[in-house]
């Protein structure tokens, strides 16, 4: 089967070339990226970044400095937010506490000149979709923050939105309910086939939902790719830093070959790694993952000699902090059932790793 065969989704959002300047603040530099039919597309960065700025005009609800913003190929940047195929799930949810939830969700398709059979009928399939069917009759004060969240989610569903946009919905929820909610609205967006582009700076729920992974800082793109590709292969210290956990040394470049560099670090050994952006004679950032670091240290990897002076026992995994004299080393080791390969603090030991685990981000 050749490329051309291959099916390809249609781009449901095109974003060109936009900005977006507050005065003299400038909170969003020119992005251009397109966002799939179908995808649930995360938007992902530390706060000030831009990335509910982007969502809010997509939404409508500001209107860029420069570029332009495209649904489904349609130009939408001169719709008002009410006339545009796109709905927003806030993070305060904003439901109508004086309405029963079968009236929530019944609101905006009233507003739209519904019919009442279609009406009723749309809304008791959004209750049946979010498990939410038994409490049609409730208010919104008389529900968990959880069952306040379905809710939201069926009302912006309702419509048939082409997109729907969800600005940090989780944050509000607590740790065990958040990890329950993102089983279902992976589900929710599989089940619909609408395009979701949810915005967090949390970037375990980044990981575990998004088909891709736009990641923002500094009020630009610094990465975007799926989630393997971002924690696997980070373009630059930011991503690295931002994306789960990593330890940064400093090493010397001796040599490129395409994507790869061969350098040194400070106790001597030298070895070849993928590279991003490395200039030959230069010092580079080393990024290495706590759980790509093998302690004891193995045979056919890079030793570096240290000694554990912090531990942090977590159930399955223990963390334990490891000053080499080069830099100190966070590295994870799964718990062993009978827990016989515990370290102490204090005790020396000799870490390793193999080479292509590591990356070097250039300065």
């Amino acid at each position: 089967m050749t490329d051309s065969s291959l099916h390809k989704p249609g781009k449901a959002v095109e974003i060109k070339g936009v900005s977006k300047i507050f005065g003299n603040y400038q909170a969003l530099k020119p992005v251009t990226f397109d966002i799939y039919e179908n995808e649930f597309f995360t938007l992902l960065g530390p706060s000030g970044c831009g990335k509910t700025t982007l969502l809010r005009m997509i939404a409508g609800f500001e209107q860029p400095s420069t570029g332009e913003i495209s649904l489904h190929g349609a130009d939408i940047q001169r719709l008002p937010p009410h006339k545009r195929r796109v709905n927003t799930v806030f993070q305060s949810y904003a439901l109508f506490p004086h309405m029963t939830l079968e009236q929530n969700i019944a609101f905006g398709l009233e507003n739209l000149g519904w019919a009442k059979d279609r009406r009723e009928a749309r809304v008791t399939e959004m209750l049946r979709l979010v498990h939410m069917d038994k409490f049609a009759a409730r208010k919104p004060q008389q529900l968990s923050g959880g069952q306040r969240q379905r809710i939201a989610l069926a009302r912006a569903l309702a419509p048939e939105p082409e997109v729907l946009l969800l600005d940090e919905p989780l944050s509000a929820l607590d740790l065990k309910l958040r990890q329950a909610m993102r089983d279902e609205l992976r589900t929710l967006q599989r089940q619909t086939g609408i395009t979701f582009v949810f915005v967090t700076h949390d970037q375990e729920e980044a990981l575990d939902m998004s088909d891709r992974v736009c990641v923002l800082g500094d009020g630009e793109i610094q990465q975007l790719g799926t989630p393997s590709a971002i924690y696997e292969e980070p373009s630059n210290r930011f991503v690295a830093d931002f994306i789960g956990e990593t330890n940064f040394f400093e090493v010397d470049v001796i040599s490129l070959d395409g994507e790869r560099a061969t350098v040194s670090i400070p106790q001597g050994m030298k070895f070849t790694a993928p590279q991003k952006q490395a200039l030959v004679g230069r010092k580079a950032t080393m990024s290495i993952r706590p759980e790509k670091i093998s302690l004891p240290a193995l045979a056919d990897q890079i030793p570096i000699d240290g000694t554990i002076v912090g531990t942090n026992y977590l159930g399955g995994y223990t963390y334990y902090l490891v000053e080499t004299g080069v830099a100190k080393l966070r590295v994870s080791k799964r718990n062993s059932v009978t827990r016989s390969e515990m370290f102490e603090v204090g005790q020396p030991i000799s870490v390793s790793f193999a080479a292509e685990s590591a990356r070097i981000l250039g300065a």
